[in-house]
């Protein structure tokens, strides 16, 4: 089940382990280059289909990165909201690491959102952050990603 020409990167600092391992999975079983990117140095299994790429420390330098390597047609795994934007404007596609595929069609809504709440925390409201990973996220997730892979073939 080769899929040419595509990539998927990791925005890794934030993203669960279990996630990882279905994607370093999914990697070798398909062939499609995987890059985890993160400001500190991440462990993956030897693979020709993996890698990590570790940027310097400082804010968003790893969505910085994902950024401008991306290209139409890559697939990448963020729950950075400006990250998913930016990526979606160059075509390529993203899921969150709950499964949910952002898109041109609910990116803005969701760019709204997360800036709303962030001048709530800023005036001091207390929102507190998302939820651990359950199974049935990695499990939406593992599907999304089946669903991706099947379109892409």
């Amino acid at each position: 089940m080769k899929v040419t020409s595509m990539r998927i990167w990791v925005d890794a600092d934030a993203c669960p382990v279990v996630i990882k391992e279905i994607l370093f999975r999914v990697a070798n079983r398909t062939q499609i280059p995987l890059t985890l990117v993160a400001n500190q140095m991440l462990r993956v299994p030897p693979s020709p289909w993996i890698k990590a790429l570790q940027v310097p420390g400082g804010f968003d330098v790893a969505d910085q990165r994902i950024a401008s390597e991306v290209q139409a047609g890559d697939l990448v795994i963020t729950a950075d909201i400006p990250l998913a934007a930016q990526v979606i404007a160059k075509g390529a596609t993203v899921i969150d690491p709950r499964g949910e595929l952002l898109t041109g069609a609910n990116i803005q809504e969701r760019l709204t959102m997360r800036n709303f709440m962030e001048v709530l925390r800023s005036s001091g409201v207390e929102t507190g952050g998302p939820s651990a990973i359950s199974s049935a996220d990695r499990q939406q997730f593992a599907n999304q990603l089946d669903r991706l892979l099947a379109k892409r073939q």
